[in-house]
């Protein structure tokens, strides 16, 4: 009995667990077709939608600014080169690079040996010159007195001629008599001739000795100018350039010993192409006289100063192209001859145009602006300037709407997207102009600034003052601690 109800309760197990099992296999199966069902059915297609940036669009007046590089250069500068050879026996305090001079400032000495020699050589032979012309002088006055006695004596032998001839007339006088009368008048004429001939030579002893005095006058002004010559001045006030002096060394003829350049007389060079320069000429096509602002920028700081364009190379150059324009800076403090900085000229305003930034504009000359739906819409346009990051651009039809700021392979014409207005966007937290340092900021940032070598001392003392300011712009702190590793 005990068998048969064991056997009974197996049996029902077993019937159990078959039909779970075929459940279960039932499940799945149905999953399965439920699945393959699925992939066989089609699936809608989704349209994506790319978020873009859109700026709003109206036209106006735009005024391009030009932007180019060129090297600043002195207008005024002086060669200090030896007049003579000889040996530098004096030379002024602070004969250095970059020392200050003034004008007419003695700045060193050649050995005035030779020099005070040969001119005193020159004061003798004037001196003797002088006494020979006094004797000369003295001959002349001695020869014209004798002249006039010998043309006396002629007069009285003529009147003893006139007499002895009337006596003869009479027949008192002899012909004897009369014959020697003519002839002491002709002794006594000749005596004058002879007078004549030594007042003659002693113009002309006059004559020589006043040649001798104007030659020695001359050889006299040539030693007086070799012996100031032995002492270089300063021609103008400025700076020291380029000293090549020591004291006690030889110097050739000619040699050049350094240079004054005056810091206040600047102009840049620089070279433009020439559809730019074009744009910078006057309906005579003369460069016309823009006001330009030039600046450099060195670490921390900018030095920055203002002139005026002033003319236009003759010349293209052999091997070069575009035009080489020269503009000279009335106020450029902390500028130096050699320093190449960035030259900013406004050009004439542009009417109707746009200014956007350079990534809307496409390679094929077109802008996308938003449409119907918010979909694209490819409009061309033409470039007239590029201005660093961004783009003067004319078009038609622009006006009143909204251009993709930001163009990428994804954007096109005909696709939509989701417009991302900045004016609409949640304002950023507004960065302070001006904060507090602490103290041990405060060093370490003009300790940074100490140590920098590069940094012209003007660009130094005025980061300095503004360091010690109780609050310190934002921006300066920024740009010390970027670019000194701060």
């Amino acid at each position: 009995m005990r068998f048969v109800m064991r056997s009974v309760v197996a049996i029902g197990l077993l019937a159990v667990t078959l039909a779970v099992l075929a459940l279960a296999g039932h499940t799945v199966l149905t999953a399965l077709q439920a699945r393959q069902a699925e992939k066989a059915a089609p699936r809608a297609a989704r349209e994506r939608v790319y978020a873009a940036t859109v700026l709003p669009v109206q036209p106006g007046r735009v005024t391009p600014e030009m932007q180019v590089y060129g090297q600043v250069r002195s207008r005024r500068t002086l060669d200090l080169r030896a007049p003579r050879a000889g040996r530098i026996v004096w030379l002024a305090d602070g004969f250095e690079d970059g020392a200050e001079v003034a004008a007419g400032q003695p700045l060193l000495r050649l050995d005035p040996a030779d020099a005070l020699a040969a001119r005193d050589l020159a004061l003798a032979d004037r001196a003797r010159a002088e006494a020979d012309a006094r004797d000369a002088a003295r001959a002349l006055d001695l020869a014209r007195a004798e002249q006039a006695l010998a043309a006396t004596q002629a007069d009285l032998r003529r009147a003893a001629v006139a007499r002895q001839r009337t006596l003869r007339d009479r027949g008192v006088g002899s012909d004897a008599a009369l014959e020697t009368a003519e002839l002491a008048l002709q002794q006594a004429e000749q005596a004058v001739l002879t007078r004549r001939q030594a007042v003659a030579a002693a113009e002309s002893r006059v004559d020589q000795a006043a040649v001798a005095l104007q030659r020695l006058a001359i050889t006299l002004a040539e030693a007086e100018r070799a012996l100031a010559e032995t002492e270089v001045v300063a021609g103008f006030a400025g700076r020291l350039s380029g000293v090549a002096a020591v004291a006690g060394g030889l110097v050739g003829q000619n040699e050049r010993l350094g240079q004054i350049i005056d810091p206040a007389q600047l102009e840049v060079a620089a070279r433009v192409s020439t559809a730019q320069y074009a744009r910078l000429l006057d309906t005579t096509g003369n460069l016309r006289p823009e006001a330009v602002t030039v600046s450099l920028e060195v670490a921390g700081a900018e030095i920055s100063g203002t002139g005026r364009l002033s003319r236009s190379a003759a010349t293209v150059g052999e091997g070069q192209s575009g035009r080489m324009i020269y503009a000279t800076l009335d106020s450029a403090p902390g500028l130096r001859p050699g320093d190449f900085v960035t030259l900013r000229v406004a050009e004439p305003p542009l009417d109707g145009v746009v200014g956007l930034p350079a990534s809307a504009l496409g390679a094929d000359g077109t802008v996308l602006v938003l449409g119907p739906e918010d979909r694209l819409q490819a409009v061309p346009v033409v470039l007239e300037r590029r201005q660093g990051d961004r783009v003067i651009l004319r078009a038609d039809g622009l006006a009143g709407r909204e251009v993709v700021a930001e163009r990428s392979p994804l954007l096109g014409a005909g696709i939509r997207v989701r417009p991302v207005r900045p004016e609409a966007a949640a304002p950023a937290a507004a960065v302070p102009d001006l904060v507090d340092l602490t103290p041990e900021r405060r060093a370490a940032l003009i300790s940074l600034v100490e140590r920098n070598t590069r940094m012209p001392p003007e660009a130094r003392t005025r980061l300095l003052e503004q360091l010690a300011q109780d609050r310190v712009p934002a921006q300066l702190i920024a740009r010390i601690e970027a670019r000194m590793g701060g």
